[in-house]
């Protein structure tokens, strides 16, 4: 036998009996993490809703203000007979003061045509400010019967944008307690957040 011979077949011998095992194992380590691809989801999803609570818990602090709380658009349903979905949002995301109520459970599965002007507002100016809702001269884009059964004297939303500018969610700065009103630093700060909040959720909706 030949040493090129003798070669081949400490080589063959190699993948057979070392190699082999040990491709079979990785591939069967491979399909298990597959497999076990829900629990990682529950996982990122617990750590995501982590990250924004922290983020919302500090915009409180920040803005001094009595209630923040993010919405996201999704489908809900379809419409008959053309199945088309229905886009509606939830608010999924709060942090409120003690003492001040929760509107969570009050904002599920919306239809957005029923804020269709302050959307709309939201998609185009990426804002919508009101410093006092019992002004007359402040456009409220059909928010104001909202805030008075939320108890919301000032209220601010900003759009939650992907990078790509696709309209995802806002979020929602409520002060109940005090009429306030937000400065300019502050409002670049939020915008900040907002496309903060936007990169995160939008990569988690990808994986």
């Amino acid at each position: 036998m030949s040493d090129l011979t003798s070669y081949t077949y400490i080589i063959a011998a190699f993948f057979t009996g070392i190699l082999g095992p040990v491709i079979l194992a990785y591939v069967k380590n491979h399909i298990a993490k597959k497999k076990e691809k829900p629990a990682d989801i529950l996982l990122d999803s617990l750590r995501i809703g982590g990250l924004i609570s922290g983020v919302i818990d500090d915009i409180k602090e920040e803005l001094d203000c009595d209630r923040v709380w993010i919405a996201q658009f999704h489908n809900g349903g379809n419409f008959y007979p053309t199945g088309k979905s229905i886009a509606k949002f939830s608010i999924l995301y709060e942090c409120v003061n003690v003492g001040t109520m929760s509107i969570q459970g009050m904002f599920q599965n919306i239809p957005v045509n029923l804020f269709s002007k302050a959307i709309n507002r939201l998609h185009t100016d990426d804002l919508i400010e009101i410093n006092d809702f019992k002004d007359e001269t402040i456009a409220t884009y059909g928010l104001k019967y909202v805030a008075e059964e939320c108890g919301c004297k000032s209220g601010y939303l900003y759009a939650i944008k992907a990078i790509d500018g696709k309209f995802i969610g806002f979020i929602g700065i409520d002060y109940v307690t005090t009429q306030h009103a937000i400065n300019d630093r502050q409002h670049l700060n939020m915008i900040s957040h907002a496309a903060s909040i936007g990169g995160v959720l939008m990569n988690h909706l990808k994986q």
